[in-house]
């Protein structure tokens, strides 16, 4: 699959400059920048982009999380599905690090009033050649939106993936990805979901 993704290079969506990668369009990276409106008229666009390089990819993330949660899952309207996320060898994120963060940008205020369960599916298509961890921190969203001193104090754990391991994290959960070496890009699928009733979960990227 990874080896389908880096085929696909010209197709890919770029992020903050360059500094990573989708293939498909990731919610996140478009409202940080300004792109919210871009991201929702290309929903169709980008399930279809990610269908025509990863055949049934986003069905089987869905089924993933579906057994993973022991619920039911269906696509989160008018959002697009699970995507790819790329960050290249010698980026940014490679040489410092992501940034540490939550996953709650795509939760609705309703979600977020109601604290409604959420969780961050992240499956490695390809890991780097050193680092790159998941550092995850015993620290979970505060209404702020950034993490305070005493939250990047608090314990946390790096999980180190190989190619083919899924992790799923509370999307209210500080987590960063930690820097990475050597010259194979850092590549995985990601899904985030909601549950927006009793057994019943929403996916998007």
């Amino acid at each position: 699959m990874a080896d389908a993704v880096l085929s696909a290079r010209e197709r890919w969506t770029s992020d903050f400059g360059g500094e990573q990668f989708s293939l498909g369009s990731a919610f996140y990276t478009h409202l940080e920048t300004g792109r919210a409106a871009e991201y929702f008229a290309r929903c169709a666009a980008s399930d279809a982009l990610v269908e025509s390089v990863l055949p049934g990819a986003q069905s089987a993330t869905r089924a993933l999380f579906a057994q993973l949660v022991g619920a039911r899952v269906r696509a989160r309207r008018g959002f697009g599905g699970p995507g790819v996320h790329v960050f290249p060898a010698g980026s940014k994120v490679a040489r410092r690090g992501g940034v540490p963060h939550w996953d709650v940008e795509g939760l609705a205020p309703e979600h977020l009033s109601r604290q409604r369960d959420a969780l961050s599916l992240v499956v490695m298509l390809q890991p780097p050649s050193k680092g790159g961890a998941l550092r995850l921190w015993d620290a979970c969203w505060d209404g702020r939106d950034e993490p305070s001193s005493s939250a990047l104090r608090s314990p946390r754990r790096d999980v180190l993936s190989g190619s083919g391991d899924a992790v799923l994290l509370s999307s209210y959960r500080l987590h960063q990805i930690r820097p990475f070496t050597g010259r194979i890009d850092r590549i995985s699928i990601t899904a985030h979901g909601v549950e927006v009733d009793p057994g019943v979960w929403e996916l998007w990227f």
